[in-house]
């Protein structure tokens, strides 16, 4: 037998320090998965040559808390570089800003405007705005790389080709690079320049008018996201470029031009790239078109076309519905020289805006008082709804091919929106008003895209009122029961002279149990020879619950010769619609009527005398009565006063409403209250606190209800209810884990609960810590190896090894607990330095999360026992 010692070298090498000057350029780009979870890619490009290279990326998150990414991609590169692709997944705490930063030693030797630049920390960052109330948001990405080549005294131009992929506004502007901890460079300064070097805010153009000196330069661009006016997020790109002292001359692409397309239609462009050294050219494309996920574009090099000094390629795009949008694409066309010692690069943009086409004209059913609008559904399926614009007389507009919506210079005034597709009628009524006789309605309709976006206007359309005959003046209430009396009247024709009807005549009247009078049934007529007889007593009708409809239809009676004379209008009873809530009634003067009411006198009645007192008087079509007590029953009336234009001739009329009665009930929820905590990860429990900082919508609370999920992907479950208003404060012990998700509502002494509140996630008490010196000697102190933790591990796969890669321990316990002895023996080990792999499983908001751990134990045990590998 002999004793063979078999050194691990990989414990030897982790010792040896590396030479860590790598790092030449990157970026940090997000993808939201959910409310609070982001997809990570954090691109990096790094220099070959160097020993230093790093399967993982450490990431400070912005919110007290870091984790690994791991490289899921490489990628060798010309020029000795290597780019990098790391992904990873994390779940922010709640609403907010975070900085997310990734710093790595050190940057690559030589940059020229960066003092002493490889001992200098690489670091970039991005940072994200998360907040519910602008909805979803990922960064653009940046699809041109952050590397490029330039030429000593030749301008140089770079494109990042940003693309939202939600579609936000991007802006562009020079900033500082970075270094640990993501703080600008002490002694940075932008690369010389003969002229100037700046970046244009809209394009992204990063333009050096000239590079004045040779080497390796950096420079960061700070690529902004806005929405809606609110800047949302931005990416800080830190890009390298290589200047070299050269003869060669770029070479020189077509200028592609700008464009404005409606979706359905192909984009086709040739892009001619010469060379002016005779030198072969290779030509590609990025942005925003290729990377779409339906029809993206294609950039197509005609083989036929090449020689020496020359290149054709073609760019072709079927635009389709799904690529419409507020922000254009853009395309960066890039052509490369094979130059044998300095390839050099021209670029060129392509800006692209993809509009909605327009929806066909509307048709329109004219009423006496309002216009029925109706549009075949959009065949576009992103169209979200429609925009439903009114002018009275034709404007007569033609868009210009880059312009949508409707343009204000137009005289066309937004009037209603619906929100779906399908929904494609639209009662114009004037908001209630009723649109008034005499005038030329016309109508646009513009569809409406997922981010704002609209449509090219469809077609005008326009139609007069109906001027009903017989002309409605008076439906008005003159007894209130339910059988109540209703007396409707009208006005005669007044051009009978002009068609062969003399007589005798009939009215018919016609009732409907509804608004807009779409169940008419005959309830009485009128023969006569007297067109003046125009008053008809509804009688024993309900004027209580629902209002009524009339229409009232003329013949000309004569036997042999029966005919309508004139085309009827329908017109509504007044009905005062009650909404009761906390301590008022709402009243709204519901009605549909061709003549326009002025003001309204409003009625309540009084308990004690039987009486309606007048309470109000209002021009508007809503009234609300406060100050009532809630739970005791309140009855209206209504009277309006009103007028309209017949044959140049004023007619007003007053009409009395229904009776309508309800109740104030308090059904107006609380506002939440604002929600706060923090864990106390060595006391094993969160302190929530809650209060208002709007005492006005929580006056009335009388308790509340708290909710809890242990990760962001379960649903909250109510785990206490406090009944009273100043109890606002509970430490909430979890069974496995400080982490988890909390909201609150809160109740109301009619209870009605609120909204939930923000919802805060915790996930503070990540930290498990190995510590590296143990002393199993048996002097009751440090004898049994633990981690320092607070964290909540659910188990560890724990190993230790000796000097020659033995296993002497292994354990799932999260306390570890190793008593120095070696496995399923009694024997300590020998003092002396030991490795451990540690794989932690953590209980995290996105539920369990596995990292490792790797490092040293100094162990001072007192015993000198050798453990051998025996061979025979």
């Amino acid at each position: 037998m002999k004793r063979l010692f078999f050194p691990i070298l990989l414990l030897v090498f982790m010792f040896s320090p590396l030479q860590a000057t790598h790092n030449r350029a990157g970026e940090i780009t997000l993808k939201q998965l959910d409310d609070l979870t982001y997809e990570i890619t954090i691109t990096t490009f790094t220099y070959t040559l160097s020993m230093a290279d790093r399967p993982k990326l450490e990431v400070q998150w912005g919110d007290n808390t870091f984790s690994y990414a791991t490289r899921m991609e490489i990628y060798k590169l010309p020029h000795f570089y290597q780019k990098n692709v790391y992904i990873t997944q994390h779940t922010f705490p709640g609403p907010g800003i975070y900085e997310i930063v990734v710093q790595d030693p050190n940057r690559n030797e030589g940059v020229k405007n960066i003092p002493n630049s490889v001992n200098v920390i690489f670091s970039i960052k991005t940072t994200i705005f998360i907040n519910p109330k602008i909805g979803g948001n990922s960064t653009p990405v940046l699809l041109n790389p952050p590397i490029d080549r330039a030429a000593y005294g030749q301008i140089f131009i770079h494109n990042p080709a940003a693309y939202d992929p939600d579609g936000d506004s991007i802006s562009y502007k020079l900033t500082i690079c970075t270094e640990k901890d993501g703080k600008p460079i002490t002694g940075y300064v932008l690369p010389p320049a003969s002229d100037t070097l700046y970046i244009n805010p809209y394009t992204g153009d990063l333009t050096w008018i000239t590079p004045s000196d040779t080497g390796i330069f950096n420079i960061a661009i700070d690529v902004e996201e806005w929405r809606s006016g609110v800047k949302i997020g931005n990416i800080v790109r830190d890009m390298q470029i290589d200047v070299f002292n050269t003869d060669n001359h770029p070479p020189v692409q077509t200028e592609p031009g700008n464009y404005c397309i409606e979706a359905g239609n192909i984009l086709s462009v040739d892009i001619i790239a010469t060379d002016e050294d005779g030198d072969s050219i290779k030509q590609w494309a990025t942005g925003g078109p290729f990377v779409v996920e339906e029809n993206p574009a294609t950039y197509v090099v005609d083989r036929n076309s090449l020689k020496q000094g020359y290149s054709k390629a073609h760019f072709e795009w079927k635009t389709s519905c799904s690529h419409v949008r507020e922000q254009y694409y853009t395309v960066v066309f890039k052509a490369e020289d094979n130059h044998f010692e300095t390839p050099l690069v021209d670029l060129r943009n392509m800006n692209i805006r993809v509009l909605g086409p327009s929806p066909d004209m509307p048709d329109l059913i004219p009423g006496s008082n309002a216009v029925t609008v109706t549009w075949p559904a959009d065949t576009c399926l992103p169209v979200t709804g429609y925009n439903i614009y009114r002018k009275i007389g034709p404007a007569g507009y033609v868009p210009d091919s880059c312009i949508t919506g409707v343009p204000a210079e137009t005289g066309y005034e937004l009037i209603g929106q619906t929100k779906s597709r399908l929904e494609t009628i639209f009662v114009d009524d004037n908001n209630g008003s009723g649109l008034k006789q005499g005038n030329e309605y016309c109508y646009t309709i513009v569809s409406v895209y997922p981010d704002g976006a609209l449509s090219f206007p469809s077609p005008e359309n326009c139609t007069p009122l109906v001027e009903g005959s017989p002309s409605i003046l008076e439906v008005s209430v003159t007894e209130h029961s339910s059988s109540g009396t209703i007396k409707l009247t009208w006005i005669k024709p007044s051009d009978l002279d002009t068609i062969p009807a003399t007589g005798p005549y009939e009215y018919i009247i016609y009732r409907s149990k509804d608004l807009l009078g779409e169940s008419m049934t005959q309830v009485g007529s009128l023969k006569t020879d007297d067109l003046n007889d125009t008053v008809w007593l509804d009688e024993s009708v309900n004027t209580l619950e629902f209002p009524w409809s009339y229409q009232v239809e003329l013949y000309n009676d004569a036997p042999g010769n029966r005919f309508l004379i004139g085309i009827p209008e329908a017109a509504s009873s007044l009905y005062p619609d009650l909404t009761g809530i906390d301590n008022s009634i709402v009243i709204k003067m519901k009605k549909n009527v061709p003549w326009i009411n002025y003001d309204y006198s409003i009625y309540r009645l009084n308990s004690a005398t039987g009486d309606y007192d007048s309470i109000a008087f209002t021009t508007e079509d809503q009234y609300s009565d406060r100050g009532l007590a809630n739970g005791v029953e309140y009855c209206y009336r209504v009277t309006s006063t009103g007028w309209r234009l017949l044959d140049g001739q004023l007619y007003e009329n007053v009409n009395h409403s229904h009776t309508s009665c309800t109740t104030p009930v308090d059904s107006i929820p609380p506002c939440p209250p604002d929600l706060s905590g923090f864990s106390l990860c060595d006391s094993g429990y969160n302190h929530l606190s809650w209060s208002y900082s709007d005492t006005i919508c929580s006056y009335d609370v009388v308790g509340y209800k708290l909710y809890f999920s242990p990760t962001t992907e379960q649903s909250p479950v109510q785990i206490e209810e406090f009944y009273s208003r100043d109890d606002t404060v509970y430490n909430h012990f979890p069974e496995n884990s400080l982490t988890g998700c909390y909201y609150i509502t809160a109740v109301d002494s009619f209870q009605n609960e609120s909204k939930p509140s923000v919802r805060l996630c915790l996930d503070e008490c990540s930290n498990y810590l190995l510590p590296n010196v143990f002393s199993p000697n048996g002097d009751g102190v440090n004898d049994i190896y633990r981690p320092f933790r607070t964290a909540y591990v659910e188990r560890v796969e724990m190993t230790i090894f000796n000097r020659w890669g033995l296993e002497v321990f292994r354990t799932e316990d999260p306390d570890i607990n190793w008593d120095g002895k070696i496995t399923d023996t009694d024997q300590l080990v020998v003092s002396g330095v030991y490795y451990y792999i540690c794989d932690v499983y953590e209980y995290r908001l996105s539920g369990i999360e596995a990292y490792a751990l790797t490092g040293f134990i100094y162990v001072y045990s007192g015993d000198d026992n050798e453990v051998f590998i025996e061979t025979k």
